[in-house]
Parts: structure tokens; C-alpha cells; sequence
């Protein structure tokens, strides 16, 4: 766990550059490409020609002995909810960040603009079990929270389980939700509960990436460990390489044909490269298919 301070820094600066983030280059696209999940009544007034006559309110006409008719606006307010994996794997990075420091800066700038918006946020941490739940509230406080978990929580698991988590969710959470499941997603099993998933809520892929986890350096016999499974284990780098490149591959394709038999959007990240062009490509996307209807 990190030292107090740290910690304290580490949220500060990331509450900034979230913050700059939301202001500059994602103003306005998050709350038009996140609507409300339905409509509210706004108010009542006289009725006028051309109105329908199904909205007619009863009591209010009654009292007045004119019509009146009840007024409707969308409601705006949206639960948010960041699914992220705790497991080992995440806390691997060639490049400058770590797997899990990339999950953190994107679900911060993610849930800043729910702030920005008066959007109430939660989350579920999971390995191969859900491992925290911090409820969906509105407020500055409730964000700061999230992060500070995602930055300093030590799971007691190692290994993934999305299908766990997103049944989790599914029982857990029954109105429609926003959710961001962030994942590098070397995980398998979790078709039919993606798909339920994103049925019952608007759930967004998260994908993080290291390439380094599909390559290897000719270095001949390496000792090696498997952060999720604990174990030691030596490998020729030179023979295994095509191996390793031909399995990161699959697990790649497989997890993209899941993405696209469920019909979810998925947003592609790196650890060595911003992860601010892959969201502003998602949201100018998402725009698009909503002025298109």
C-alpha cells in the first residue's frame, strides 16, 4: 500500500488532469452521449389546441375547472459504474504506466465528467471474485473515494474472473446503468454474461494493453513468473516467442469476437501510448450513432 502522502499527491494530480481533461476536450460529449434512462414529469399547465389529450392531469383540471396537461422532460440523472480488475496481470507495464495506473487515470477522467454532470458514481473491484463494492452516490467525495481505492486496494485474490463480476452486477444493480468494465481481459468464459450485461445496462469495454505481454527479447533460458498463478517457471525466449505472439493473438481475437457478438462498444487502450485519442474517438462515435438514431 502507498505511503499516506504519496497517496494524497497521487489522487491530487490525478483530480487535475481529470478535471482539465473534461473541461477541454470532452466538454459536453459525455452528457450527450450518455442520456437519461427515460422521462419525469416537469410541471402542468393550460391546454392548448393541437395538445394530447392522453396527458390531460385530471386533478389539476378538476381543481380549476379548465384542462390542464402535465409537461414531461428527460430524465437526466444516470447511475455510473466502474467494473475493474484487481487481478496480478494488471499490475504489469513495459512502458511508463502501469496496466492499473492506465485503469485509473481513464476511470478518474470518467468519473469527473459523471461529477460534471451530477451523475452518481460506484464501483466493483474483482479478481476472481468480487473483492469491493462501493455503492453508486453522487458528490466530489464519492469520486475521490473511487480513486483512492483503485490506487492503493490490495485484493486478496490473483487471478480474473469477469464472468464473477459482471454476475455480480447483474444481481446487484437491477436499473439500467452506465457501466465501464476496464480489464485486459485475459480471462475466458464471460461470453453469456457480457451478453446479459449489455442487454440489461449500457456497458463499455475498457481493453488495456501492454505489448511486451506479446513479445519476448532473444535472451535464450529466462526464469520467469506468472503474477496471477504465483509460480516460477523457465522458458527459451527464443524458441517460445512465435508461441507466445500466436496465443496474446487469439486471446486477443477471441476477446474482440465476444465484443462484437454482444454488441458492445470497446475502447482500446495502451500502456505506451495516451489514452486520450481512443476516447475522444469513442465519444465522437457514439455521437454519431446517436444524432443518427
Amino acid at each position: 500500500m502507498l505511503d499516506k502522502e504519496i497517496l494524497k499527491q497521487q489522487i491530487r494530480k490525478l483530480e487535475i488532469r481529470s478535471n482539465k481533461l473534461v473541461n477541454e476536450v470532452f466538454a459536453g460529449q459525455y452528457q450527450s452521449v450518455f442520456k437519461g434512462q427515460g422521462i419525469e414529469f416537469a410541471e402542468v399547465r393550460e391546454y392548448q389546441v393541437g395538445d394530447d389529450i392522453r396527458n390531460i392531469d385530471r386533478n389539476v383540471t378538476a381543481r380549476h375547472g379548465k384542462p390542464y396537461i402535465k409537461l414531461f422532460s428527460e430524465e437526466r440523472e444516470l447511475t455510473v459504474i466502474f467494473l475493474i480488475d484487481f487481478s496480478a496481470s494488471q499490475q504489469f507495464g513495459s512502458a511508463d504506466k502501469l496496466k492499473s495506473e492506465v485503469a485509473a487515470e481513464v476511470a478518474a477522467v470518467l468519473a469527473f465528467a459523471a461529477l460534471k454532470n451530477n451523475d452518481r458514481a460506484g464501483m466493483l473491484s474483482f479478481t476472481d471474485k468480487v473483492e469491493k463494492i462501493i455503492t453508486p452516490k453522487k458528490g466530489k467525495n464519492n469520486i475521490l473515494r473511487i480513486i483512492k481505492e483503485i490506487l492503493d486496494f490490495k485484493p486478496s485474490g490473483r487471478k480474473t474472473s469477469i464472468a464473477a463480476a459482471l454476475k455480480a452486477i447483474n444481481e446487484i444493480w437491477r436499473k439500467k446503468a452506465v457501466v465501464f468494465l476496464i480489464s485486459d481481459f485475459q480471462d475466458s468464459g464471460y461470453e453469456r454474461d457480457l451478453s446479459i450485461t449489455s442487454k440489461k445496462h449500457d456497458l463499455i469495454c475498457i481493453k488495456i494493453n501492454d505489448d511486451k505481454e506479446n513479445s519476448l527479447p532473444d535472451i535464450g533460458l529466462v526464469e520467469m513468473y506468472d503474477p496471477e498463478s504465483g509460480k516460477y517457471f523457465t522458458t527459451d525466449t527464443f524458441h517460445n516467442n512465435n508461441l507466445l505472439k500466436e496465443k496474446s493473438a487469439a486471446l486477443d481475437k477471441a476477446a474482440q469476437d465476444i465484443f462484437r457478438k454482444a454488441k458492445v462498444d470497446v475502447i482500446n487502450l495502451n500502456t505506451a501510448k495516451s489514452y486520450i485519442k481512443p476516447l475522444t474517438k469513442f465519444f465522437k462515435e457514439r455521437e454519431r450513432r446517436s444524432a443518427l438514431g
